[in-house]
């Protein structure tokens, strides 16, 4: 399995211990930055992993910013990729197994390297079970083609702002 891994500055060391424990365990992970504590713009480092991934260069990723929050929201601009902010490992074990997450973004702000590590250990474990969830992410994949796509009518979008 080939994991791209990035984070901003604000991720930089904690981005380097899980890249780290994933190389010491045996997995290929490729960096896309930040290299430094320098200060990076974090949509441009999620949206060149979360390509990788549409792309299928890279199997999984693995996003870390100063919440985990920005990170998760740009990497799943990209079509075809659902990021997932995970803290605890039943979120990263659900994220994959019930959502299909090809990656998973953490905050070095509110997660600990030991916790950290086994949230990536709890990801890389699970596997999408389908059944049920597999239904729902493609509804979810089915929409994003539509507004991609520009098919939803003029009255599903009014419709989609007003609650019920």
């Amino acid at each position: 399995m080939k994991i791209a891994i990035g984070c901003d500055h604000h991720g930089y060391e904690l981005k380097e211990a899980v890249k780290r424990y994933l190389l010491e365990n045996g997995v290929e992970v490729e960096d896309f930055g930040c290299h430094s504590r320098e200060e990076t713009d974090y949509p441009d480092v999620a949206f060149n992993v979360a390509e990788e991934i549409r792309t299928g260069r890279m199997d999984r990723g693995i996003l870390i910013c100063g919440t985990g929050i920005g990170m998760a929201i740009a990497a799943s601009k990209v079509p075809g990729v659902r990021a997932a902010l995970c803290h605890d490992t039943y979120s990263a074990e659900r994220s994959r197994k019930s959502n299909n997450a090809q990656i998973l973004t953490m905050g070095a702000k509110v997660i600990g390297i030991e916790a950290a590590k086994k949230v990536v250990d709890a990801w890389m474990r699970s596997e999408f079970e389908g059944g049920n969830s597999e239904r729902k992410v493609n509804k979810i994949m089915q929409r994003e083609k539509e507004y991609l796509g520009g098919n939803r009518s003029e009255e599903a979008d009014q419709s989609a702002g007003q609650c019920g």
